[in-house]
């Protein structure tokens, strides 16, 4: 019966040597960008890329495969080999288009063939072909027609068009037909994991030339053409210009700019904590719930504490990139997702490494979800741990308890070399709400639950902090606490466009951090994009790349946040609160409701960021 079956894996055979040619082309024309990197790391991104090869194998697949099954079921009906061959080759001169093509829009650009490139060739046709007028054409010529020769040669000696229709009874072939459709959708989906294929799961070093060979050119077009369902600004309020110049002043520097320098050393260490759903609900002192939270109580107290912080977006991939980027949530659409796009963003991590820090991430779960990979080593990470990176025992439905990451980050922490950046991004306080103890709340409901493990985490940070103390580097390290992202519970009161879903803690500690602004409160309105400014500027390293953030201590500017959703935002500062749907385009939530001129004046304001948010994103 297997042999029934040949023809199908001889197809997809070919697919992968394919691609194992373009690849290579690839790594061959660009062989320059090489230099410096070990053979063997260059030879990493056809094991690495293999899978995503065989995801679009088995798109590709998918089409003889439906054939084969129709007709070895159907043995009276006919189809000529013609027809396979006709759209085998086809596709190869597509393909062998499309990498040649790639091959001088990353000369250009950096970044392989994607729907800007395509938008760009039916918008604006002119410029494209001027923009592609430098392309080496004779080469192109030459490579096109080598691969397309080369590999229809071999397709004809390797792909099997005929179809042996052996008679087998009818339980095998509905059984031998539910195996095969079951590979090719785990070829295509990318295994059993719990994430589907995506860049983060081909992207394996901190140069983005290996990253970008081990990616499939074709399986990523078809990934940013579905990605991309608006290539215009759905948020057009005012033309380009004024939107821009309303921006432009919510951020133009003071005459004279005020901050206080709150840190009693040059280069301290940086550990950035960013806690996963801890909303401002289970901090007492933000007016939340007491006892969920003891332990960052107790660090308030000695630390320099925000009490008026919201963050920029609803998931944890935007609140990343408003985090180390500094680049504001895009509503409907997340940058992280768009390697091209992200690739571009400044971050706190690359400004720290080049003045001599140290990089390291560490997360429980998979850092492909997200596409958090692919950013974190385009952006400096010089070292990722992950949950591939731990015991296999005794992991919740996410991955590793914040236990064991805290564990793990504190027992590396002394080989790493100093000053270091190192961000710890936990999991625990995320649906299911798993644990690996007894809850300190007891029941099942969704509320006690969340509020368990956000007192799980908050022991384990604890913890953490206990056994950090003894450490030598502890003296000269600078702990930043922040969420990245609120929730509707504990109190599961919250709309989605409520601001209180997005109040968030945001508190600075650490030995070097100055005795006289130990257990200060600052009531300044800010978001996590502010962070990136408020910690380089003190420092002293430029924040001008991060166009999107404010000094947190500068008391020559007023605070204010932005925040949004699936299309809506809300935007806030000392006097009110509003947010603003922009389906029905008014203005949903008010937290003062007489203060309708200031109201004016903040939609405005929240209407222009929106835009131009956007705008920036559809530009990078």
């Amino acid at each position: 019966m297997l042999k029934s079956f040949v023809f199908l894996l001889r197809f997809a055979l070919f697919w992968i040597i394919f691609f194992f040619l373009e690849r290579l082309i690839f790594l061959v024309y660009f062989q320059n960008k090489l230099q410096g990197i070990p053979f063997t790391a260059t030879l990493k991104s056809f094991i690495y890329g293999i899978r995503m090869d065989a995801s679009m194998a088995g798109y590709i697949s998918a089409v003889p495969l439906l054939i084969f099954l129709v007709l070895w079921n159907f043995p009276k009906l006919k189809l000529r080999a013609l027809y396979i061959k006709i759209y085998v080759y086809s596709l190869i001169i597509l393909f062998s288009l499309l990498s040649v093509i790639s091959l001088n829009i990353y000369r250009e650009w950096g970044s392989k063939i994607n729907s800007r490139a395509i938008d760009l060739f039916f918008t604006s046709t002119n410029e494209a072909v001027a923009s592609g007028s430098s392309s080496p054409v004779l080469l192109s010529l030459l490579i096109l027609v080598a691969l397309s020769a080369f590999s229809i040669i071999v397709a004809k000696n390797l792909i099997q068009t005929h179809i042996i229709k052996d008679p087998v009874p009818i339980w095998q072939k509905l059984t031998a037909s539910l195996i095969f459709m079951g590979l090719t959708f785990l070829a295509v989906r990318g295994g059993l994991d719990a994430s589907p294929m995506n860049q983060s799961m081909v992207y394996y070093a901190d140069k983005p030339i290996l990253n970008h060979a081990a990616v499939n050119t074709e399986w990523n077009l078809i990934q940013d053409l579905l990605n991309v369902n608006h290539q215009g600004n759905p948020y057009k309020y005012f033309s380009d210009g004024e939107a821009s110049s309303i921006v432009d002043k919510l951020y133009k520097p003071a005459s004279k700019t005020n901050n206080s320098q709150i840190f009693d050393k040059t280069n301290p260490n940086i550990v950035l904590i960013i806690l996963e759903s801890f909303t401002a609900d289970v901090i007492m002192s933000l007016g939340g719930e007491k006892g969920i939270a003891p332990n960052i109580e107790k660090l308030i107290k000695e630390g320099l504490f925000f009490d008026h912080i919201y963050a920029s977006g609803d998931r944890t991939d935007k609140g990343l990139i408003a985090i180390l980027s500094a680049f504001p949530s895009q509503a409907t659409n997340s940058i992280i997702k768009l390697n091209d796009k992200q690739e571009k963003l400044p971050s706190i991590s690359q400004a720290l490494k080049k003045k001599g820090y140290y990089t390291s991430f560490y997360y429980g779960g998979q850092s492909e979800f997200f596409n958090i990979k692919s950013y974190l080593f385009s952006h400096g990470f010089e070292s990722i741990i992950d949950k591939k990176d731990f015991n296999q025992e005794g992991l919740s439905s996410w991955g590793v308890f914040d236990d064991k990451v805290f564990s793990k980050n504190l027992s590396d922490m002394g080989s790493f070399r100093q000053p270091f950046f190192s961000t710890i991004l936990t999991l625990s306080n995320h649906e299911p709400f798993q644990l690996p103890v007894k809850p300190k709340f007891s029941g099942s409901n969704p509320e006690n639950k969340f509020r368990s493990t956000a007192y799980f985490t908050d022991s384990s940070l604890g913890d953490y902090i206990k056994y950090a103390r003894k450490k030598e580097w502890f003296k000269n390290t600078i702990f930043i606490l922040v969420a990245d992202h609120g929730h509707r519970l504990p109190k599961n009161i919250y709309e989605n466009y409520d601001p209180g879903r997005f109040r968030i803690p945001l508190l600075i500690f650490g030995e070097p951090l100055k005795s006289e602004f130990r257990g200060t409160i600052i009531t300044k309105t800010g978001n996590q994009t502010d962070i990136a400014a408020t910690i380089l500027n003190q420092l002293k390293i430029s924040h001008d790349d991060f166009e999107w953030s404010n000094d947190l201590l500068d008391e020559s500017k007023p605070g204010f946040s932005f925040f949004c959703w699936d299309n809506g935002f809300g935007f806030a500062n000392q006097e009110q609160t509003i947010s603003f749907d922009n389906v029905s385009r008014q203005i949903i939530y008010r937290k003062h409701q007489n203060k309708h001129k200031l109201d004016s004046t903040m939609l405005r304001s929240g209407k222009a960021y929106m835009q131009h948010v956007y705008q920036k994103f559809l530009k990078y």
